[in-house]
């Protein structure tokens, strides 16, 4: 799929990552911040087979579109695993150390983008900072 926006990207991702029950979700926009890309997306899971699984469940969605990650780190181990899709990189954090590194802290200074519907509803019930456990 070519020509795909990195607005477009991320929301693909963050709809993958959710169907996975991705908790905590948050699309940060560092773009003007930043030359690495144009969106951040930080997301949890509650154990380290969560972490693995979401991480699988978003390459395995991107390659029917045929858009592949150009690196991806810290799969075997669950606890941080990183995806670089060039323009978007999402985050996927055992939660513990998602509160430990608080990428969210060190770009405060980006602003946080709203996913449009049904996603949004989703970020919220995922949500284990209100309290939402399913």
């Amino acid at each position: 799929m070519t020509g795909v926006s990195s607005w477009e990207k991320a929301i693909l991702l963050s709809r993958f990552a959710l169907e996975k029950k991705a908790y905590d979700l948050v699309l940060i926009e560092v773009g003007n911040a930043t030359s690495i890309a144009d969106y951040f997306i930080i997301c949890s899971g509650r154990s380290d087979r969560q972490v693995q699984s979401i991480a699988q469940g978003i390459e395995e969605n991107l390659a029917e579109y045929g858009i592949s990650p150009l690196s991806i780190e810290g799969l075997g181990r669950g606890q941080w695993v990183l995806m670089d899709f060039s323009d978007v990189i999402v985050h996927i954090f055992y939660q513990p150390l998602r509160e430990f590194y608080d990428l969210e802290g060190l770009w405060s200074h980006a602003p946080r983008v709203e996913l449009p519907e049904p996603y949004s509803t989703l970020v919220n019930q995922f949500s284990l900072r209100a309290g939402n456990v399913p």
